[in-house]
């Protein structure tokens, strides 16, 4: 039976555990408010240039913008860059677990399919480095001070990779913001830009099921089309990078703060716990003592 000093040094060392666990949950509660705000006001707009991109990318020819050529079928063999976007620190549950699990699970469900890796995030990078992999990008503490350069610097390299050849398909695996208390993983395909297509049987805009697929109605250009392609789908990439990493900064801060709160109320059962263990001990050390004082007295 441990002594009471071992007993108060254990609830000591817990308290102190609970005041860094309580200060963690705040701190990162106050950055989630603002990453929170960000990838609000960034999302709409992402996911409409999103939308916008997979439209026109379903009625052009691909070979008009060397970013809509499908050399390949997306997900049978060929050459993919898979970018990996986790944390730089941990004591945030599941978070970055789940993100390299995702991408583990991408990498062996086609044998055929050759895959290179970009490692955004310390925690992906000590993993998949270590295990030998082709890395052609890694970025590590970008989430201290986010910026839009840093999705400049992740989209060129997609881009060039996959212009170059050295990749026929480009992914993005993250964690998306979608509460406090829900982070959901997404394996997104970044290029070749996915395209839209309408297939037998589906409801046409504003149409019901079963009805015949509205014929394909394109754009009309200004400037032409081709200075538009080349200033608006990089620009695209670069977005939906953008969108990527403010989604894992954000979903980073709420999965952080939800395991900081059940460490703090952890710790506070512990050491209800432990002072309960505590005043059972003092109290059967008293008694030991009584008796050993009437058994003396008796004895006298």
């Amino acid at each position: 039976m441990p002594s009471l000093l071992d007993i108060r040094r254990r609830i000591r060392a817990v308290k102190s555990t609970q005041q860094i666990t309580k200060a963690m949950k705040m701190v990162a509660a106050s950055r989630l408010r603002r990453a929170q705000e960000r990838i609000q006001h960034a999302r709409p707009f992402a996911l409409e240039m999103l939308r916008v991109l997979n439209s026109l990318a379903s009625r052009v020819d691909p070979a008009s913008h060397p970013l809509l050529d499908e050399r390949r079928a997306p997900r049978a063999g060929g050459k993919v860059l898979l970018f990996v976007i986790t944390a730089d620190r941990g004591l945030c549950g599941s978070f970055n677990t789940n993100a390299i699990k995702a991408a583990s699970t991408f990498i062996v469900e086609d044998p055929a399919r050759e895959v290179a890796l970009g490692l955004v995030g310390r925690r992906g990078r000590d993993f998949f480095a270590r295990r030998g992999f082709d890395v052609r990008y890694e970025q590590v503490n970008l989430f201290q001070a986010l910026q839009f350069t840093h999705a400049q610097a992740i989209a060129r390299t997609a881009i060039e990779e996959f212009t170059d050849g050295r990749a026929d398909s480009v992914y993005l695996v993250y964690n998306q913001f979608k509460s406090v208390i829900q982070q959901q993983i997404v394996v997104e395909r970044l290029l070749p830009i996915p395209r839209l297509d309408v297939e037998p049987g589906t409801a046409a805009p504003g149409g019901h099921a079963g009805d015949a697929p509205a014929p394909p109605v394109d754009y009309l250009y200004e400037p032409m089309p081709q200075e538009l392609f080349n200033a608006l789908i990089p620009q695209h990439v670069e977005v939906q990078v953008w969108r990527a990493l403010l989604e894992s900064n954000a979903a980073f801060y709420a999965a952080q703060m939800t395991a900081m709160d059940a460490a703090t109320r952890n710790s506070a059962e512990m050491i209800d716990q432990l002072t309960l263990y505590m005043n059972k001990v003092r109290q059967a050390a008293i008694t030991r003592e009584i008796i050993e004082v009437v058994s003396g007295a008796e004895a006298l």
